[in-house]
């Protein structure tokens, strides 16, 4: 991909403007309504915002934070920010507030704006008594400023700050599953090719409607919808609250689709609570019924129309990927990293026979595999370093090539497999190296499992903790599921190597989620934090294969 390929997103949103003014771009629900913003529109807004950000003293380069819930307003505060020169931090507005406060201090952001929020207290106490805040329209924090009054009071700003393809675009934190998060310095050209890749290589076009919900603090989100609705004119709706995100994911019908796999599961457990995988089996074996009963499933999902899955983020068990299959939904699973600006790789178009990989890499991405194992990448897309951490950038980038840090392995067709990643390896009694991934991944192929951590360390056997789906557990009698766990683990055994075997299986009662911090923002389980709360009950003997706490 050469560079005249490449253009900054703020060059992308001005031709649409001037191209198709009056077609609707954003779709923001609210109280139940959709308030439509075109492209014209999304373009004035962006210039008076960029003039307001100018008007309060910023020079180009200061940094402007935002914290908020996707929205409309999001998209343009970034283009905003863009427009006047200036470099955006976003923060995830479920981070800590200690977090949120290191971000803010160590990108020296002057300017926050402030959104939709689902913890106002956390997110205040977390801010810098010195920064200037923006109120987005939305119920939110008191700030000094008022979006539609600084709408209303500036002109567009003309004409709009046009960035070179390696000028500093944004700073985006890693979203720490260990230590404190890297600050990841990404170019215009980065951002430019997060968005550009994935439209070539998903053959995204002006009539696909996408729906924004994931972080966009996260690169994932951000280059593949926000950017890439950018490069190929598509409109983007977003999700008014999570009590509403089954009813706007409907309402929106999106023709792209791209989740994680934690929402995955939540789709396969809600369906198979409805009904048992038996049933369902016996009515998808019949010609005509079967159609129906996926034409059905697809509709109250809100799929019926989404012609392209995706998941990323984090694994996700080729058993859930087969089953989605037999429902007419082939989800292409991706892969890429906030150091790479987003999607590297994608399994698209969808082959049955690649589950299991994360696809080829996407159009201008190189990849290949150090004599260590580990997948090296190189392309418009990598970082050129680390904020205010050199050392960390060296450790990670040799003669233009990044050390992702996970090992791999590519097949004769060029597919990648990730085999694990290096720093969740661990060693147990015996001497043996484990990656756990692998054997989660079978472990999922038990309906009654919605989340599992294989640990070991130290252990004569590798030990899977799991958390069971309400869904397909309400109402089953202990004893069955102990036995149909009882099965998963002989069947998981069975086709791992003997130091790889599951001692046990451990069922926990509480959920991870991002409240409780044992998950990132972007549903990365994290294994520290999990060991460290279950080592008690990892560590002592028990009786039986299948441990209830």
């Amino acid at each position: 991909m050469t560079a005249t390929d490449l253009k900054c997103p703020i060059d992308l949103l001005e031709h649409w403007a001037r191209t198709r003014p009056q077609s609707v771009y954003l779709r923001q629900p609210e109280y139940g309504k959709i308030r439509e913003l075109t492209w014209a529109t999304v373009w004035d807004q962006t210039r008076r915002m960029a003039a307001a950000l100018l008007s309060m003293g910023l020079e180009p380069g200061d940094r402007v934070a935002i914290i908020a819930k996707n929205s409309a307003e999001w998209f343009i505060a970034d283009f905003a920010i863009q427009a006047a020169g200036l470099v955006s931090a976003p923060v995830y507005p479920t981070a800590s507030s200690e977090t949120i406060r290191y971000i803010l201090e160590h990108s020296e952001s002057k300017v926050a704006f402030i959104g939709k929020l689902d913890d106002m207290a956390l997110v205040k106490s977390g801010l810098p008594k010195d920064i200037t805040t923006i109120a987005m329209p939305y119920p939110t924090l008191h700030c000094d400023h008022q979006w539609q009054d600084l709408i209303k009071s500036h002109d567009p700003l003309q004409p709009v700050v046009k960035a070179a393809l390696d000028d500093l675009l944004t700073l985006v934190y890693t979203s720490g599953s260990t230590g404190k998060p890297k600050g990841v310095e990404l170019t215009c050209r980065n951002m430019a090719y997060g968005g550009k890749a994935p439209m070539e290589k998903l053959e995204l076009r002006p009539e696909d409607r996408l729906l924004s919900y994931l972080p966009l603090a996260h690169a994932f989100e951000r280059g593949v919808i926000e950017h890439g609705s950018l490069y190929h004119g598509a409109s983007v709706s977003f999700v008014e609250s999570l009590d509403t995100f089954a009813d706007d994911l409907r309402n929106a019908s999106p023709t792209v689709f791209q989740s994680v796999p934690r929402l995955w599961m939540k789709f396969h457990s809600g369906v198979l609570g409805k009904m048992p995988q038996r049933k369902l089996d016996l009515l998808l074996r019949l010609p005509v019924l079967g159609n129906v009963v996926r034409k059905k499933i697809k509709t109250q999902l809100g799929l019926q129309n989404a012609r392209l899955c995706i998941s990323g983020s984090a694994p996700i068990s080729p058993a859930i990927l087969h089953w989605f299959e037999m429902l007419g939904i082939n989800i292409s699973e991706g892969w890429g990293m906030t150091e790479t600006g987003g999607a590297s790789t994608v399994n698209y178009p969808y082959r049955a026979d690649k589950v299991g990989t994360i696809g080829d890499p996407m159009p201008g991405t190189e990849i290949k595999i150090s004599a260590e194992g580990e997948i090296l990448i190189r392309g418009d897309g990598v970082f050129p370093r680390y904020h205010k951490e050199p050392e960390k950038t060296v450790e990670v980038l040799s003669n233009g090539w990044l050390h992702t840090g996970d090992k791999g392995e590519i097949d004769s067709d060029g597919y990648l497999r990730i085999t694990g990643r290096v720093k969740d390896i661990f060693k147990t009694a015996k001497g043996k190296y484990i990656a756990p991934v692998p054997i989660e991944s079978l472990v999922f192929e038990d309906e009654h499992v919605e989340q599992v951590c294989v640990v070991g360390s130290g252990l004569p056997q590798p030990v899977a903790i799991t958390v069971l789906s309400h869904e397909t557990t309400d109402g089953v009698p202990e004893d069955e599921i102990r036995q149909s766990l009882s099965q998963s683990l002989n069947r998981v055994n069975a086709q791992l190597e003997k130091h790889e075997q599951l001692g046990r299986i451990i069922v926990v009662p509480d959920e991870w989620t991002v409240e409780n911090e044992f998950l990132t923002p972007t549903m990365k389980i994290k294994r520290d934090l999990i060991e460290e709360k279950y080592e008690t009950v990892v560590t002592a003997p028990a009786d039986g294969k299948v441990v209830f706490l």
